[in-house]
């Protein structure tokens, strides 16, 4: 399906620098392992951002929205251990940045932040909670009995065709809490 633009791409605010495609090779992925041990994995990935119509909430929220796909690839054995889609949302009136997205173990989180602009760089920061009454994460009743995830926090720099991030991930799992993380920096290919 084509999506139809309304509005060029100098008009999608603090997204504007993300839309294309962006690659990167030196992805560090933190993970627990049953036994308690900690894995590490090297992965590359491909991350792309599209520009789509606004949306009007109710007639009285207007979002600039950027929908994106991540695939991220171990680099050991070509496996891909993550793929995750969703939306970058952005609220001028309020200052509100939003990203909801589902990866397809049964997890999808809604979390709620902010954008900082300096003269070098945009940085989007948003975080979610099982336990916050406004960005929550939702699981299947697998996950949430084997692998429940307890806080989600985000950080996205873009500096030039740059990208980079970091994010922390705490899980209820193996009978213990964990702090899983995983980062990279991707240069735009496209």
């Amino acid at each position: 399906m084509e999506i139809k633009l309304r509005r060029n791409l100098g008009d999608f605010g603090p997204f504007t620098g993300l839309i294309g495609r962006w690659y990167g090779e030196t992805g560090k992925d933190v993970s627990p392992e049953e036994d308690g041990s900690t894995e590490l994995n090297d992965y590359q990935e491909t991350l792309t951002f599209e520009a789509i119509e606004d949306v009007d909430n109710a007639e009285e929220q207007e979002l600039v929205v950027v929908r994106y796909e991540q695939v991220v690839i171990r680099i050991r054995d070509g496996k891909m251990i993550h793929n995750e889609s969703g939306y970058y949302s952005w609220d001028a009136k309020q200052s509100l940045l939003m990203k909801s997205f589902s990866i397809p173990r049964g997890v999808s989180v809604v979390a709620g932040g902010k954008v900082v602009n300096s003269s070098d760089d945009i940085l989007f920061s948003v975080s979610a909670s099982n336990q916050s009454q406004d960005w929550r994460i939702a699981e299947s009743p697998f996950m949430q009995q084997k692998a429940k995830t307890l806080s989600y926090d985000f950080i996205l720099r873009l500096s030039g065709d740059t990208l980079s991030y970091s994010q922390q991930i705490l899980l209820d799992i193996y009978g213990n809490e964990f702090q899983h993380s995983d980062e990279n920096q991707l240069k735009r290919v496209s």
